[in-house]
């Protein structure tokens, strides 16, 4: 007797569609499973044979937190290659990363939080290491070349998932949990939207994931956009995946809701699919689930569609098919070609700012003295993997030049601290670190800052000479001299533990602060002061008053070993986990002082001096005694030989800045203002001299451009050019095309990125150069239709080497209507949809949907709402108020006609009275509102 097995369930029919699979894999769920679905780490469903998943893993230039994995450029490296099938090349070595580390490591996940594709419109954001651009083009490019490159090219099942973050507008750490963007319509559309929905339209995008801050007063996790955008951009099941904590938040930091249960129906029903709090610990999360459908805010049917976004991601994984995967045997890490990939990615992401006299490349010959805090570094950032090779400029000029033809001077302060007993901090010998042990799980690999296990620091005689370097803002780190920072550990106590500044939060960072004729020493990453005690040093509430005993300055040694040297190549910037990152903003564009010092020593002493500025953001540095300069960022693995091989002229410099390099603080607008149009932000509006522009970038050859030919055929603009390599060089030119409306109606971009081209050229190699333009890049957000808009008339497009570098100029004239006049009669005018704004903010104008407007600080507001039809005439105005204040109206800046002031303060923000008043126009006008006092206006409208 034979004994039949049970039939295959149709979700695991792998000739099934998708869709149906999803159905019936849903239809056998339990409610309580479909609800522990939705928590980040999502249980197992062992009587149905499906393992435990999560969402998310970091991979943003490489596979991070999850040990050794090949490092590559910080992500504004990889925009300052411009080029999109490099950063292709290197999202599929990162997934492919992504799989052989999974398969012997069950917690490295498939569905990656990457790319970033947050535009860096303000240069002083923290995490302004983590985005490709300042311009959504370039930016959209980017992401959906690595976006492809993670997904890989099979039709059916995708090699990891990616996950775009973070919707939406979000360019501040300070206060990112509870500020709001005040982000008006056309710089939605045409600029923070625009990023994100060219990489989802490409294809490639698994979902995002929404920032903490909100946008126009209310939270992104219960952003309309999510459904009335996002969705609307593809036909595929995008999973919408919360941020750290950020649920909670709605109720504990934003008060935006009185209750967990409340808010996470509205998450849900808004489109956040799976909760990412509480770390591992699902039953917050899952409880306020049930009672939000206790209390009928949500139903099963809400909760199914979340789910069914999900388990889409997993079937696309091939999760269920692991026969018909074609990823499931991946095995590539860390091999030569990703190795080479790395260097080829560092090399090409160096920009080359400045070179006069032709300085660079160097000759073999060349006598070179490297200096700087960053000369001997290969810095990590906060979303790194562990290097498994490393690379620095010393390191790779030794190998390049020759080790007897370089010299080292890392121009630290030699310091030692003695106490008021006249004894000196001292270190205990202890073993080095043991780097392995931190590549074996930790969540930042490379620190060794928790370790008890040393002894802490003690007090003698002679004391121990520390490598003081100051980071800027008197943030200092002191280095014992094996190379060990100094930390502090949980159990209070200094020791010199640590192979870098790092962790979330950093324990090697220190202030000293003056006090009686001495200084105290402060760990910033307790708050407290060290203090010495009968059994080693520690931190307390009350510290000891030290003295700084310089035993040398740094700007001594880079002197002398300048002075010696054909060149000085002087390597400054930043350590990516200090003044600048994921939770802390920077306060300034200038170097901090103490590399402005060694600068100018260098110089001082050889005027032949090269910065190499190796940051995670620009700099306002000054240049003009500087005959050559280069940028890259944090390179990755291969950072040094990459650099190395470009002051030899191995490689030409081909990089170009993604964004723009102001020349002064005084350039820049508040950090939380998002009106790039109004403020005039990014290269699009800026009014100024730029320090370096907007895709600037020199090489050692040099191009010619000529021809240029443009015309319109159907939807596009097809322009062409030919560009000649007229130097002596094989090299990369960035052929850049952009282009602005000539007699535009409205304000409108200096000039506009339209596409790019790197191409390679031998000496005297002439190519053609050709690009589409869909005409649709040339439209604009027209705020007097709530809609896009092609405006007729002359369009100048600028061929060139950079924003500013505009090689070639020609015209094409297009067919199209001027904007309309607003049918302000019969449509009236939405508060939030004016042309002009001063002092006014975007606030939320009910928990759900739509906007109103509100001075921004409680004071006054004024809005110009251009060309307002009343037709043949009104006799009265009437507005939507909430609050309290006083609404008055005027006409092309004529006097006030109109004053609405609602009879006594309405209930709350959201409640809203309509407010009457005469008002007899006729014809087109500007109307023109001001609002005085804590008033929100929601909608104006014409009636008579």
């Amino acid at each position: 007797m034979t004994v039949d097995s049970p039939p295959t369930p149709p979700f695991r029919d792998p000739h099934l569609p998708f869709a149906k699979r999803i159905d019936d894999l849903l239809a056998r769920l339990t409610l309580d499973e479909k609800i522990s679905f939705l928590h980040q780490f999502t249980p197992a469903v062992e009587r149905l044979g499906i393992a435990a998943w999560r969402t998310g893993q970091e991979a943003l230039h490489g596979v991070a937190w999850m040990g050794p994995a090949t490092v590559f450029p910080q992500a504004v490296g990889l925009g300052a290659t411009w080029n999109p099938e490099l950063v292709r090349r290197i999202g599929e070595a990162v997934s492919k990363e992504a799989r052989a580390m999974r398969a012997r490591d069950d917690r490295v996940g498939l569905n990656v939080w990457s790319p970033t594709v947050n535009l860096l419109r303000h240069p002083l954001w923290g995490r302004n290491e983590e985005g490709y651009a300042e311009d959504p083009k370039l930016t959209s490019a980017i992401a959906t070349a690595y976006t492809r490159g993670l997904r890989g090219d099979h039709p059916v099942y995708w090699r990891t998932a990616p996950v775009l973050k973070h919707w939406l507008a979000h360019n501040n750490e300070t206060d990112r949990a509870t500020s709001s963007a005040s982000v008006r319509p056309r710089v939605l559309h045409e600029y923070d939207l625009r990023a994100f929905r060219e990489t989802v339209e490409a294809g490639a995008v698994a979902g995002v994931m929404p920032a903490y801050n909100l946008v126009n007063g209310r939270p992104n996790h219960v952003s309309p956009y999510l459904r009335e955008q996002l969705r609307t951009w593809t036909d595929e099941e995008l999973l919408v995946c919360s941020d750290a904590g950020a649920p909670s938040n709605l109720v504990d930091a934003e008060h935006y809701f009185d209750t967990h249960e409340e808010a996470t129906a509205a998450a849900l029903l808004a489109g956040v699919d799976s909760f990412t709090d509480h770390g591992t610990d699902s039953s917050p999360i899952t409880a306020r689930v049930r009672g939000a459908l206790e209390q009928g805010l949500l139903t099963e049917a809400d909760i199914d569609t979340a789910v069914r976004r999900q388990l889409s991601v997993r079937f696309r994984l091939g999760e269920f098919d692991p026969h018909y995967d074609p990823h499931a045997g991946t095995g590539e890490f860390d091999t030569p070609a990703h190795r080479a990939l790395a260097r080829e990615a560092a090399e090409q992401a160096i920009v080359l700012l400045k070179n006069d006299d032709g300085l660079l490349p160097l000759a073999p010959d060349t006598r070179i003295a490297v200096v700087g805090l960053l000369a001997d570094e290969c810095k990590l950032d906060w979303y790194s993997g562990s290097l498994i090779h490393r690379s620095t400029p010393l390191e790779g000029l030794y190998e390049r030049f020759g080790a007897e033809r370089v010299e080292f001077a890392e121009g630290v302060d030699r310091v030692r601290l003695r106490t008021a007993a006249g004894a000196f901090l001292s270190v205990p010998p202890a073993e080095a670190p043991d780097r392995a042990r931190a590549a074996e799980g930790a969540l930042d690999p490379a620190l060794l800052s928790g370790r008890t296990d040393l002894p802490p620091l003690t007090t003698d005689a002679t004391g121990t000479e520390f490598a003081l370097a100051d980071w800027g803002e008197g943030v200092l780190t002191l280095r014992a001299p094996d190379g060990r920072y100094l930390s502090v550990a949980e159990d209070g106590y200094l020791r010199a533990s640590a192979d870098q500044p790092g962790g979330w939060v950093v324990q090697e960072t220190f202030r000293l602060e003056p006090h009686r004729g001495g200084h105290l020493l402060k760990h910033l990453g307790t708050g407290r002061h060290v203090r010495v005690a009968a059994d080693g040093v520690k931190v307390a509430d009350t510290g000891d008053v030290f003295e700084v005993v310089t035993v040398e300055r740094g700007e001594e040694a880079v002197a002398r070993a300048a002075a010696e040297a054909d060149v000085v190549v002087v390597v400054a910037g930043n350590d990516p986990h200090i003044n600048g990152r994921e939770t802390e903003d920077r306060t300034t564009l200038l170097l901090p002082e103490h590399q402005r010092r060694l600068l100018d020593a260098a110089r001082a002493a050889n005027p032949r001096t090269v910065l190499v500025l190796v940051s995670a953001y620009p700099y306002a540095v000054d240049t003009v005694r500087l005959p050559a300069a280069l940028w890259t960022a944090h390179g990755g693995q291969a950072a040094g030989t990459a650099l190395a091989r470009v002051l030899a002229g191995d490689v030409s410099p081909a990089g170009r800045l993604p964004q723009t390099w102001y020349a002064s603080d005084a350039d820049l607008p508040d950090l939380l203002d998002y009106d790039v149009i109004g403020s005039r932000q990014t290269y699009l509006y800026f009014d100024g001299t730029p320090l370096f522009p907007f895709g600037h970038g020199l090489s050692y050859a040099s191009f010619g451009y000529a021809g240029p030919a443009a015309r319109v055929e159907a939807d596009s603009v097809l322009v062409s050019c030919t560009v000649t390599n007229t130097g002596d060089r094989t090299a990369d030119e960035v052929v850049q095309l952009y282009g602005r409306a000539v007699e535009p109606s409205a304000t409108r971009p200096r000039r506009e990125l339209l596409d790019h081209r790197r191409i390679t050229l031998t000496a005297g190699e002439t190519a053609a150069v050709s690009f589409e333009v869909p005409l649709t890049a040339l439209e604009f957000w027209d705020v007097r239709q709530g809609g896009w808009h092609l405006e007729g008339g002359p369009y100048e497009l600028l061929l060139g080497a950079s924003s500013a570098d505009v090689r070639l100029r020609t015209t094409v004239h297009l067919d199209g209507p001027p904007p309309a006049p607003r049918r302000a009669r019969e449509r009236g005018l939405p508060g939030a949809g004016f042309d002009e704004q001063s002092g006014a903010a975007i606030v939320d104008r009910t928990k759900a949907a739509g906007d109103a407007v509100t001075p921004a600080h409680g004071g006054t507001a004024e809005l110009v709402y251009r060309a307002c039809d009343f037709g043949a005439g009104v006799s009265e105005v009437s507005a939507e108020l909430a609050g309290e204040g006083t609404l008055e109206l005027s006409l092309d800046g004529g006097p006030v006609l109109a004053v609405l002031t609602p009879d006594t303060p309405t209930a709350g923000p959201y409640s809203y009275t309509r407010v009457t008043a005469a008002l007899v126009a006729e014809g087109v006008h500007d109307v023109r509102l001001a609002l005085r006092g804590p008033l929100r206006l929601a909608h104006v409208g014409f009636s008579g």
